[in-house]
């Protein structure tokens, strides 16, 4: 990010995007899975982030097979339009398998248990060659949105280029899939309890956008998966304000 505390006399507009939050319980305590983009990355470059990224044009395709809360509740839970909703649910699907190669997907019934399956069309996916909606109904698969919660709402500061309309959502890694690190946008990948990313952040090994500190830090109150998808999230938009504190820079919190 570069950061300047001088507003531009015209902002960029936002774009919309769709960050997942992936949850797993394990001996040790509930973790998140957690990657660090790659150098070149335009937006976020060598940050450890959440999976996510922008919507597609293609991710509002109606046609998508669903099951779960239609789009008029996420449009009722982040605001904004039911199509606007529908495709950022559809592009936290994508993205999360494009990313971490995990599939919120499968049937009404059931969750698809082994997603490596799809590796093909997972490459597809992230060369934009495959759209989200021909690969389900070619696999015979639907999304499960019921997989999802809504948790968060942030809005990159008016200073950046490169501005983000990004609502967060949490899921629990389905029974049977793993998450890894093949994707073109991440350097490493790994599971860790929100406390110890923090940690690492704190000590240098690291480098947190606020979004994602503040959201490993909400995460460090629960001590399973089960407590978090349990919370009734009253989603408010966040925009933060970015501020020159004489020769240090101030990223102050602030709800829109």
């Amino acid at each position: 990010m570069s950061f300047t505390d001088t507003p531009p006399e015209n902002p960029a507009v936002p774009r919309d995007a769709a960050t997942v939050i992936l949850l797993r319980d394990t001996e040790q305590g509930m973790e998140v899975f957690l990657q660090r983009r790659v150098a070149a990355m335009a937006f976020a470059a060598g940050m450890t982030v959440f999976p996510g990224g922008g919507v597609d044009k293609r991710d509002a395709d109606a046609s998508v097979s669903w099951a779960g809360p239609p789009a008029a509740d996420w449009a009722a839970w982040f605001g904004g339009t039911e199509p606007v909703a529908r495709a950022l649910v559809c592009a936290a699907v994508r993205e999360t398998f494009e990313e971490s190669g995990v599939l919120l997907a499968g049937t009404e019934d059931a969750v698809v248990a082994d997603a490596a399956r799809y590796a093909e069309a997972r490459q597809a996916l992230e060369s934009r060659e495959l759209s989200l909606a021909a690969f389900l109904a070619d696999a015979g698969l639907t999304l499960r949105a019921d997989l999802l919660r809504p948790w968060a709402h942030w809005i990159t500061p008016v200073q950046e280029k490169r501005r983000y309309d990004a609502r967060f959502y949490v899921a629990v890694l389905p029974s049977g899939q793993h998450a890894d690190g093949e994707t073109t946008e991440a350097e490493s990948s790994a599971w860790q309890r929100p406390q110890d990313a923090l940690a690492d952040a704190e000590a240098g090994r690291s480098t947190l956008m606020p979004p994602t500190w503040h959201t490993l830090s909400e995460l460090t109150r629960f001590s399973s998966t089960d407590e978090v998808l349990a919370v009734d999230r009253k989603i408010k938009t966040i925009l933060p304000t970015i501020i020159r504190d004489g020769d240090h820079i101030r990223v102050i919190m602030g709800d829109e």
